[in-house]
């Protein structure tokens, strides 16, 4: 079992972006509390945070989301490994960029799941999975 707390989302959050962290590209989808759907967006391809962010910013300035989705990757077992320190980290800096609410999905499986999709993006694809869970998980 993973060590997230389960979110605690207010009624009036109603549109997300959420990313699918990683070091070279990271995933990215749109989605919305009525629909409970996620739409995968571009990938952004960028190294370095300042690269990396700058997209990052042009995404959020574009979508105007109330709050938004990251995942957090675990082993199998729940365990924390580097990437999820990394995730966690990348979080925080999204709160203090850009002053929006972040909430943590547990992503295990879920790049797999979109390779299995047959998926030609697998970061927007698991940033879709992603949002789409934290969506199902809402009241």
């Amino acid at each position: 079992m993973s060590g997230l707390p389960i979110p605690v989302v207010p009624p009036g959050q109603m549109s997300f972006l959420a990313f699918d962290f990683g070091a070279k590209r990271t995933g990215v989808a749109s989605g919305n509390r009525i629909t409970r759907t996620a739409t995968p967006q571009a990938t952004i391809k960028a190294e370095g945070a300042d690269a990396r962010f700058a997209q990052v910013a042009e995404r959020i300035k574009e979508w105007q989301p109330d709050a938004l989705v990251i995942g957090v990757p675990f082993h199998p077992d729940g365990a924390a490994h580097e990437n999820t320190a990394r995730a966690l980290k990348f979080g925080r800096q999204l709160r203090g960029r850009f002053n929006l609410p972040v909430h943590e999905v547990d992503e295990r499986y879920s790049t797999t799941e979109a390779h299995s999709l047959g998926a030609k993006d697998a970061d927007a694809a698991s940033a879709c999975i992603i949002l789409e869970q934290f969506l199902r998980s809402l009241p």
